[in-house]
């Protein structure tokens, strides 16, 4: 059987043949924890494909179908692994083949495909859609409907889908209502390429302009590269690893490979993707070694304050705040802790830590509308040690996240504010008097 899925299942041939079975994967798999289910856990979900590599399963099998959509491919399975299996790139080969199957999916599968390939592959499209989203909800729009219980009539998935958008709009401290200018006294020594990220751009533009003003601040030239576009996470994570290579290969020609500018994110999952362009492309004899390259100068704004330094701003007048870490910057990136360096440069700030800050809120792309009981069970856990916590803020690295968390918080009816460590470290820094006030285009 020729297919991606016996590709990578070849490569990873020694890996998966060193496993002991010792079972460590399952107690960090969130969905096993959720359901008991073996074939809801790495484990369980490695022998489903082998099995359709083997021939013994086919490839549109109910069994095959389910348990692999059910997975949020959040990779904690990864760092507890001993044997180093490379699980989240066997997850995308594993659905790439349900993608390229015969099976009769389902409207929302469907959906999801015609999206992926006729909205998110085309900028001006994608530009349009988020343009709707935010007039939704800043006219308060997304919000009636949500309250008003009338998206509720429709489905869950609507309802849910509403919360999540108006979940990114800016609160208290992280108003955007202001457009301030870094103090051009410090001296930029070094240059940084923002990858602006298509939802972030779109529905938490004010994470990128404080991420801006912040490498500013800490001695960074920063500049937008205009022809970038998404990063092909969610091609990835849904199979459709033909559209995620379309996308790398334009962000590539944009970013540039000629250079060593480091590239800026400030999303954790598209941070994740952009360092897996060189597996992602690794059998393209043109673009191969150029996504290497590429690769190879991601950073996350955290890592990047750890290069240069992180000068201190002003205290806060803020309650309790806690953290929660991005899994794909803590698996894929492998800089969970870095965004705690922000909030510690904030003074006398009230930072508690979170009980299973490294577990996944359930969000995953889109996974929270594809999956949404499984993926309420998930956050309801996470939710719960939110509470526990007693923080009224709560920082974390990545606009899905942010948004997961935010509409799961309103459901629950907890006042909770969610933002970027960097919008707090934005304040904190304006509140010491380091900007000018005033408006500018920073790129």
């Amino acid at each position: 059987m020729s297919s991606e899925l016996a590709t990578i299942l070849k490569l990873e041939d020694p890996k998966l043949l060193a496993c002991v079975h010792c079972g460590l994967c399952l107690e960090s798999c969130p969905t096993y924890i959720a359901t008991g289910n073996e074939n809801d856990s790495p484990r369980g979900r490695i022998y489903l494909m082998r099995a359709v590599e083997e021939g013994r399963l086919a490839a549109d099998a109910t069994a095959f179908e389910r348990h692999l959509d059910r997975c949020l491919g959040c990779r904690a399975c990864e760092a507890a692994c001993p044997a180093g299996v490379e699980y989240g790139q066997l997850l995308e080969a594993g659905r790439h083949e349900l993608l390229q199957s015969k099976a009769q999916r389902g409207l929302r599968y469907r959906a999801l495909r015609f999206v992926l390939r006729h909205v998110w592959l085309q900028p001006a499209r994608l530009r349009s859609v988020f343009a709707l989203g935010r007039i939704m909800r800043n006219t308060g729009l997304a919000r009636v409907l949500v309250k008003s219980g009338i998206a509720g009539l429709f489905s869950r998935q609507i309802e849910f889908g509403l919360a999540l958008l108006e979940s990114s709009r800016p609160q208290a401290m992280t108003n955007g209502s202001q457009a301030p200018q870094a103090d051009k006294s410090n001296g930029k020594d070094l240059d940084v390429i923002l990858f602006e990220a298509c939802v972030t751009e779109g529905l938490f533009e004010r994470v990128n302009q404080a991420t801006e003003r912040v490498l500013e601040l800490n001695g960074c030239a920063v500049r937008a590269a205009p022809k970038q576009v998404c990063c092909g996470a969610l091609h990835a994570h849904a199979g459709d690893l033909e559209g995620a290579r379309i996308l790398a290969k334009r962000n590539i020609e944009a970013l540039g490979t000629e250079q060593n500018s480091p590239i800026i994110t400030n999303a954790g999952g598209c941070g994740a993707m952009l360092a897996s362009y060189g597996h992602l492309l690794g059998d393209d004899q043109e673009y191969a070694e150029r996504a290497h390259r590429l690769s190879a100068r991601v950073k996350d704004v955290g890592q990047q304050l750890e290069t240069t330094g992180c000068r201190q701003g002003a205290p806060l007048p803020t309650q309790r705040t806690t953290y929660d870490t991005s899994c794909h910057l803590l698996h894929g990136q492998h800089a969970g802790s870095a965004s705690q360096l922000m909030l510690q440069a904030i003074p006398e700030l009230d930072l508690v830590p979170l009980n299973e800050s490294d577990v996944c809120c359930g969000g995953a792309g889109v996974y929270n509308l594809m999956e949404p009981d499984l993926s309420e069970k998930v956050l309801k856990r996470k939710l719960d040690q939110i509470k526990t916590s007693g923080a009224a803020i709560l920082a974390t690295g990545n606009a899905g996240c942010q948004m997961q968390i935010g509409a799961g918080a309103h459901f629950q009816g907890m006042d909770l504010l969610v933002c970027h460590p960097v919008e707090l470290l934005d304040e904190s820094y304006r509140r010491a008097g380091y900007y000018e006030e005033g408006e500018r285009d920073h790129r």
